[in-house]
C-alpha cells in the first residue's frame, strides 16, 4: 500500500512539474554581435554615444529626434520605411565607453527590449572592438499556439538584421573619415 501511495504521489508531483514548465511563458532572447573597426576607440565611441545622431551610422534610420522628459532622455528614430522606434537612454559611461538604452515603443515584433553597446581597444593599434547586446522577449507572451510573426524566430531575425546592418554602417562611418 505504501508503494502505491508513493507511486501516486510521484505521479502527481511529476504531472505538476510538467504543467509548471508549460505555464512559464516565453524565454528571454539575446543577440550578441561584435565587430572590429579600423579606427581609434575615441572616434568610434564619439559616434555611438551621440544618442541624437544614430542616422549618421545606421543605414535604416533617416532621422533622430531627441527629447528630454524630466531627467530622462528619449530619442525617436524615424526609419526608412516610415516606422518609428522610441528609445530611452539608460546611461552613457565615457570611462567604460558603454551606452545602455531600452525601447519604450515600436512596431517591432518584440517587447521588453534592453540593450548596450560597448567600445574597447582592438588587438592592433588603431583598431576598435564594438559589442552590441540586446535582450528581449518575443511579442506574444502567452503559451502556444503562437501567432505568425510574433514568435522567437521572428524577433531574433529582426534584431539580428538591425545589429548586422548597424555594425556594418558604423564600420563604414568610422573608417571613411580617418
Amino acid at each position: 500500500m505504501k508503494k502505491i501511495l508513493a507511486l501516486i504521489a510521484l505521479s502527481i508531483t511529476t504531472s505538476l512539474a510538467s504543467l509548471n514548465a508549460l505555464a512559464h511563458g516565453p524565454s528571454p532572447l539575446k543577440v550578441d554581435k561584435s565587430i572590429t573597426i579600423k579606427a581609434e576607440p575615441a572616434k568610434v565611441w564619439a559616434l555611438i554615444k551621440d544618442f541624437g545622431n544614430m542616422q549618421k551610422w545606421h543605414p535604416a534610420i533617416t532621422n533622430t529626434k531627441l527629447e528630454k522628459k524630466g531627467e530622462d532622455t528619449f530619442r525617436t528614430l524615424t526609419l526608412k520605411d516610415g516606422g518609428t522606434i522610441v528609445e530611452k537612454l539608460r546611461g552613457a559611461d565615457d570611462n567604460d565607453m558603454k551606452i545602455r538604452y531600452e525601447i519604450t515603443s515600436s512596431q517591432l515584433p518584440l517587447t521588453d527590449y534592453n540593450s548596450f553597446m560597448v567600445v574597447t581597444k582592438g588587438a592592433k593599434p588603431g583598431e576598435t572592438n564594438v559589442q552590441w547586446v540586446g535582450r528581449f522577449y518575443r511579442l506574444y507572451k502567452l503559451n502556444p499556439p503562437i501567432p505568425a510573426g510574433q514568435d522567437d524566430e521572428t524577433a531574433l531575425n529582426v534584431i539580428n538584421g538591425i545589429f548586422d546592418s548597424g555594425l556594418d554602417g558604423l564600420q563604414k562611418a568610422a573608417e571613411s573619415s580617418k
